[in-house]
Formats: structure tokens, C-alpha cells, sequence
């Protein structure tokens, strides 16, 4: 008798610890000012992704993932699982003559996942300062790097304000190409040639599909009924698509696919929707407070543990894949800096609620959004939307003059249950919910450090190769 108890207690065990899932290889891809409809998974029509729309339809669509309104933000999110305002990150990006990037006191992603035991790696675009040695990507917890540290650099001779921005493990590189190929051609060795003693994190934040719009002529020429911008940002979403599917089969190819959680996520929503992007029927895009700027594409695949063909409807934001990698690698949370960040596996996997009370989308001198269930307040919503967000202005009226015609009102409230399209502003006929709202706004921005800034471009002269010091 207690031989046959033995038995099936020792049966009960294996068939639990085979089934709870190992610490996981993490690809996490980010693409660049992608349009939230623009993919076929999320509706699209007229751009073929046929490798995006395999990999999503493999697990399951996050159809309430938030980010923040520009690039370097939602960067900064990710890597530390902090709201940017928090390392005053909060307005605009990190330009190529900013001499500030994220705070070095701040524990990254890659350098908590490195204390359990992983090789790291980015391939694409940094955006997180470049202007000491000790902002570069293998000082802050990466053992590769590969790309480029700032925005808006030329797609095929890899230069930005006339400094070249190319580099192989934080030295300068001059590997000829066009970017989204070389992208790809090196996650698909750095996957090959990976430690394979190690569980992997491979991050590859794309420039696709960010300006200036340039793509082999034969992308773009695949969709002759588009013309002018457009034409071109499908062949720069085609490029970059094929570029998903070589490192998809490069995962399959090293017999990884059971053990890896593929997350693809855009840094915010699409610019000039309708003209060059489609976030579908949200409001506004890339640069503004609306659910067209802050609620992106994403995806999360990891087969035989998230559910195929599913979809999450529980807002989640970025910071929360800080908490959320660290748990499933068996990382600890325990650090000097508290995070914002909560663990969304639950919501992914199981269906459970959004882990938030409240997400804050944005606080700055100008404006601010936050989300609290259903209920949505924008305070003067609009940014500047020119290249990579630019710096903020507020739309609030000057005294003594009226609000400028076609300028959002200074407070907005919606309830995205029954407006998901923020058609229609509820704040004066809910005075009581803006104050609640408010409030919690309010106490978030007196946590917010000072915006940092940048001079202007026509202040820097000088060609150099970023991220080395003259």
C-alpha cells in the first residue's frame, strides 16, 4: 500500500514539474512608429505581415497595451519598469547632442536578467544616451550590442545630423547595408552562436518603421496602388516583417521555440494616421495623449504556456515587462528603486484583470493622461507630433485670449468602455469622476523629476561618431 502511494505521489510530481514552465529565452521585438492597424492580426488589409500574423496568432494579442507618446519614453519604461517622469524622461527624446540619458543609479532589464544568469543582447536602436561611455548599451547590463543609438538615421549609410551612428559592441562599425537587413542578419548569428549554457535575452528594438522613409525599391514596389510616404513606410513594414520571420526560424532552427516568449509591442502609435500610418479608428497618433498615441499594436507568443489565437483586454502598460521578465526568470524584485511596473502574466495567461488601479500615460509641465478602469482624463493632450515628438506645447488658452479653434479642450474624460474612440468628452457632465482622476494625477506628477532638454539641433555643429568622445 504505501509502495502504490509512492508510486502515484512520485508520478503526481513529475507530471507537475514537467509541466510548469522553465525560465524562458525572450525575444522581445519593438518596432518604431508603427501604425496600431497596419498589420493583418490587427485588421490590416493592404500591408502584407505574414510573419508578425503567424507569430501573434501563435499566442495571444494584447488589445489594451499602452506605451508612452514618443520613443525614448517607452524605451526608459521598458528598462527599468519606472514611468519615464520618474527619470525625467517624460517630454520628448533623447537627441544625438543631449548630454543626459537615462539615469545610471537606474537597474535595467538586461542587467537584473544578467544577475540570473542570462546573455544579452541588443540589435537596433539604443535611444537612451550616448553621450558618456557609461550610458552605452554594454554598460548597462548588455554583453552585445549592435546598431545604432539614435533616431532618424539614414537607412542605408547609417548617418544622423551628419555623425555616424553604426556600432558593434559600443565601437564604431561600417557594415554596409540597409539597416532592417542588418538587423536581422545579426539576431539571426547572435541566436546562433549564443551560449547555450545560458537561457537568452535578445532584444531587437527595430528603427523600422520610423522616418526618414527609405526602403529597396523592390518593398516598395510591391504596393503599387499606395504612392508618395505611404508606398514607402509598406515597404519599410514588408522589410522589417521578413526580418520577424528570419528570426522566428533562426529560434526554430536552434530547436528553441518550446522555450522562448516572443513579445512585439510598437514604442507608440502611428504618425500622421491616415496619411502615412493606421491606427484604425482610435484617436489622434504618435505624439498626443489619445489612445492613438499611448495604445499600440503587441503580441505575446510563448508556445504550449499562452494560449493560441487569444486575445487580452486588460489594460497593461510597459513597464510592466520589468516585473513580469524578472518573475519568470526567477530574478529578484527586491532593489533600491520602487517600480510602477506589475506582473501582467497572469492577465496574459489566465484572463485576470489588469493588475493597475490606475496607469499613468504621461505627466509633464504641459499635459498629463491617466487611466483609471474604464475611465480616461487628458489634460491639454496635444504635443508637438514633428520627428520624434519634438518638445511639448501646451494648447491651454494664454489669459486673457480665447482657445485657439480646433485645440482639444483644457480637460477631457472619457469612458473608454462605450468610447474607445474618445468621441465624446464626459468631463462637465462628471465633475466628480475628472476631481477623483485628477487627483490621482496630481499625486503622481509632485513624484515627477524636472523634464530633461536638450539644445537645440542648430546649436551643434560638429560631425562626430556618436556615442565616442571627441
Amino acid at each position: 500500500m504505501k509502495s502504490a502511494l509512492f508510486v502515484a505521489l512520485l508520478s503526481f510530481f513529475t507530471v507537475w514539474t514537467y509541466a510548469e514552465p522553465s525560465r524562458p529565452h525572450i525575444v522581445f521585438m519593438l518596432a518604431d512608429d508603427l501604425g496600431r492597424a497596419d498589420c493583418g492580426f490587427m485588421g490590416g488589409k493592404i500591408i502584407q505581415t505574414p510573419h508578425l500574423d503567424k507569430l501573434a496568432k501563435a499566442g495571444a494579442i494584447l488589445d489594451q497595451f499602452y506605451v508612452q507618446p514618443v520613443c525614448s519614453p517607452t524605451r526608459a519604461a521598458l528598462m527599468t519598469g519606472r514611468y519615464p517622469m520618474r527619470h525625467g524622461l517624460q517630454v520628448g527624446v533623447v537627441r544625438p547632442w543631449a548630454e543626459y540619458g537615462l539615469p545610471l543609479e537606474e537597474r535595467t532589464l538586461p542587467q537584473a536578467l544578467k544577475e540570473g544568469g542570462y546573455e544579452t543582447a541588443i540589435v537596433g536602436k539604443w535611444h537612451l544616451g550616448s553621450f558618456q561611455p557609461a550610458y552605452l548599451p554594454l554598460q548597462r547590463g548588455f554583453d552585445h550590442q549592435y546598431g545604432h543609438y539614435n533616431g532618424a538615421l539614414d537607412y542605408f549609410i547609417h548617418i544622423r545630423d551628419g555623425g555616424h551612428d553604426w556600432h558593434r559592441d559600443d565601437q564604431e562599425n561600417h557594415d554596409e547595408g540597409y539597416s532592417t537587413h542588418l538587423l536581422a542578419k545579426e539576431s539571426v548569428r547572435l541566436i546562433r552562436e549564443r551560449d547555450k549554457t545560458k537561457p537568452l535575452f535578445l532584444y531587437v528594438p527595430f528603427n523600422a518603421v520610423h522616418g526618414p522613409y527609405q526602403v529597396p525599391e523592390s518593398y516598395s514596389k510591391a504596393y503599387p496602388d499606395l504612392k508618395g510616404t505611404r508606398q514607402k513606410y509598406a515597404g519599410m513594414l514588408t522589410a522589417m516583417d521578413e526580418a520577424v520571420g528570419q528570426i522566428a526560424a533562426a529560434i526554430d532552427a536552434a530547436g528553441m521555440r518550446k522555450d522562448t516568449l516572443f513579445i512585439f509591442s510598437s514604442d507608440n502609435g502611428g504618425p500622421s494616421p491616415g496619411q502615412i500610418t493606421d491606427n484604425g479608428p482610435l484617436r489622434a497618433g504618435k505624439g498626443t495623449l489619445y489612445e492613438g498615441g499611448t495604445r499600440v499594436v503587441a503580441f505575446a507568443t510563448w508556445d504550449g504556456v499562452i494560449k493560441a489565437g487569444s486575445k487580452v483586454t486588460s489594460a497593461l502598460h510597459m513597464v510592466d515587462w520589468y516585473p513580469t521578465l524578472l518573475k519568470l526568470a526567477g530574478v529578484s524584485l527586491e532593489q533600491k528603486l520602487p517600480l510602477d511596473g506589475r506582473d501582467a502574466w497572469p492577465a496574459i495567461t489566465e484572463g485576470a484583470a489588469s493588475p493597475h488601479d490606475a496607469i499613468l500615460l504621461n505627466t509633464t509641465p504641459a499635459n498629463g493622461a491617466i487611466r483609471m478602469g474604464d475611465w480616461k482624463l487628458v489634460l491639454a493632450g496635444n504635443i508637438s507630433d514633428s520627428e520624434e515628438g519634438g518638445e511639448p506645447k501646451a494648447k491651454a488658452k494664454k489669459k486673457g485670449k480665447k482657445k485657439a479653434a480646433g485645440n482639444p479642450p483644457d480637460v477631457e474624460l472619457f469612458d473608454l468602455a462605450s468610447d474607445p474612440n474618445e468621441k465624446t468628452n464626459l468631463a462637465s457632465a462628471n465633475p466628480g469622476k475628472v476631481a477623483e482622476l485628477r487627483a490621482r494625477l496630481e499625486s503622481l506628477a509632485a513624484e515627477a523629476l524636472p523634464p530633461k532638454s536638450a539644445p537645440k539641433a542648430a546649436n551643434f555643429k560638429t560631425p562626430r561618431v556618436w556615442g565616442q568622445k571627441d
